[in-house]
């Protein structure tokens, strides 16, 4: 319980890694050591500060997101949700691979949590899981390709009372065809973003249609016997 106290008590000075909040407690006044509980040594009974790989096993031990459970923004307060999974850089070991994170962040930038990604598994299982603690009404969620998934729409939409923006692409044929066949030279709303990156340049259309009868079998939080649709997003490398 103390490296928690420790570990939140550093979360709340300003900490935002793990370095910093192993950190804040190497250099904690004992006074302040002694308030949190920490173990004491020696005849002196001196307070002895949680490392920071300590720390660190706490946390993950006990909070699913680790760190990002202690630095959470809240969802509520969000216009819109991203979830985005990421291998954990320079993790993997002689015996293990690297651990696969899935993690939720506003569109801000901020973390709300994260989950470790079950090794034998993906990311698809972990999605509901991650989100099911947050009340995520009227917040738009969005996610990769992948997550494009009847049973992840249905829990934004039913469960949670969210919308959903979410991606089709190639590796669901069907339904890419059958989003490419809408009339989008119709589309009035059009929004174009062109970055560089990763060696080229990227231009990025986005153009919005309503449209009727659009029978995706998808749940919709549309006006009734109305769908919605948001074009496919095209990568034109230059």
């Amino acid at each position: 319980m103390s490296v928690l106290l420790i570990a939140y008590s550093a979360v709340l000075a300003g900490a935002r890694s793990f370095a910093a909040t192993g950190q804040w407690s190497r250099n904690a006044p004992q006074d302040t050591l002694a308030r949190l509980g920490a173990r004491t040594t020696t005849v002196f009974s001196a307070r002895i500060a949680p490392s920071t790989a300590t720390i660190r096993r706490a946390l993950n031990a006990v909070c699913p997101g680790g760190l990002a459970d202690l630095l959470g923004a809240d969802p509520p307060g969000a216009l819109t949700l991203a979830v985005d999974g990421k291998s954990a850089r320079g993790s993997r070991t002689a015996t293990s691979t690297a651990p696969h994170l899935l993690a939720a962040m506003t569109g801000t930038g901020q973390t709300v949590s994260q989950l470790r990604v079950p090794d034998k598994t993906n990311e698809i299982t972990c999605f509901a899981a991650l989100l099911e603690p947050y009340d995520l009404a009227g917040v738009t969620g969005t996610a990769d390709a992948p997550h494009t998934q009847r049973e992840h729409a249905r829990f934004l939409v039913e469960d949670k009372k969210a919308h959903y923006l979410l991606l089709v692409k190639a590796n669901q044929p069907g339904r890419f065809r059958q989003l490419r066949s809408l009339p989008w030279t119709q589309a009035t709303t059009r929004r174009y973003d062109r970055e560089t990156g990763h060696g080229h340049k990227e231009t990025r259309t986005t153009r919005a249609l309503t449209v009727t009868d659009l029978r995706l079998d998808f749940p919709m939080r549309c006006r009734p016997r109305r769908s919605c649709a948001t074009a496919p997003t095209y990568t034109r490398p230059r």
